[in-house]
């Protein structure tokens, strides 16, 4: 399928590993040029490398600190042409509400939570006067699947799906699409991390990490990939998915609905 993406410029946050990182190759191979953002600058001057290298697109790099809100202006200067704004950068901690400093919970939202406002706001007056754009945030299935043990992440995920569904369904009357990618457990760097967390507090060791993951009887046996995921932010994002607006769709292979079995 031709998603009619060539020539688009599109700029992702969190995009120098993960989600992001597959999600900037993904648009890449669809011939979009494109605006990177994170903290990690090899990382990203690494990535924007390969995929010059690859797809003879053009890369900006804005290594920034996007948790904060001279880091997100950064950001929203340097791409301030764009068709798409993926949100993608952010994780949150697992832990239950009386573990969870309110530092902890104020630094998580400042980047997942306001920094995809924030970012929304700063790229929507733009597309607003073209009379075209889409903003694409990718969240998380705890927002469908509530855990009082991830109760930060939880919270926030909901109230970002609320962002999207509220902004998307008006943001039609400016020519603009907003939408939400939900992932459940995707094999990233961040999932091997907490995988070794968890099998050093069973086991003692770091070592059971995929053991953890085993135990975890997920979906087809296995989490998802990160490309998985960027295939399905590229294809909202793209001219193919023209009359979605306010919609989140979840991709965890059906975890979320599992409680019911």
């Amino acid at each position: 399928m031709n998603l009619q993406l060539s020539g688009m410029k599109v700029a992702i946050t969190g995009a120098s590993k993960g989600i992001g990182r597959a999600t900037a190759e993904a648009f890449a191979e669809e011939g979009c040029d494109l605006v990177l953002g994170a903290r990690d600058v090899q990382g990203l001057q690494g990535l924007a490398a390969t995929i010059e290298r690859e797809h003879g697109v053009s890369v900006r790099c804005c290594a920034v600190d996007l948790s904060m809100k001279r880091g997100q202006e950064q950001f929203a200067e340097s791409a301030a042409d764009i068709d798409v704004l993926v949100n993608c950068a952010g994780s949150n901690p697992a832990g239950r509400l009386v573990d969870i400093s309110d530092k902890t919970w104020r630094e998580s939202w400042d980047l997942k939570v306001f920094g995809y406002i924030n970012l929304a706001r700063a790229f929507y007056s733009a597309m607003k006067s073209r009379g075209s754009g889409v903003i694409v945030n990718v969240i998380g299935n705890s927002a469908d699947r509530m855990n009082d043990a991830y109760i930060l992440g939880s919270t926030g995920n909901l109230a970002l799906v609320g962002l999207t569904k509220a902004l998307g369904s008006a943001s039609a009357d400016d020519g603009i699409r907003v939408v939400g990618v939900n992932p459940g457990l995707t094999a990233t760097d961040r999932v091997d991390v907490l995988m070794r967390g968890i099998s050093k507090r069973k086991y003692g060791t770091p070592d059971h990490a995929n053991e953890v993951l085993s135990e975890m009887k997920l979906p087809f046996g296995r989490p998802a990939s990160a490309r998985e995921i960027a295939d399905a932010v590229v294809f909202l994002a793209s001219p193919r998915a023209g009359y979605i607006s306010g919609t989140v769709l979840t991709v965890d292979g059906g975890a979320a609905n599992r409680n019911s079995r």
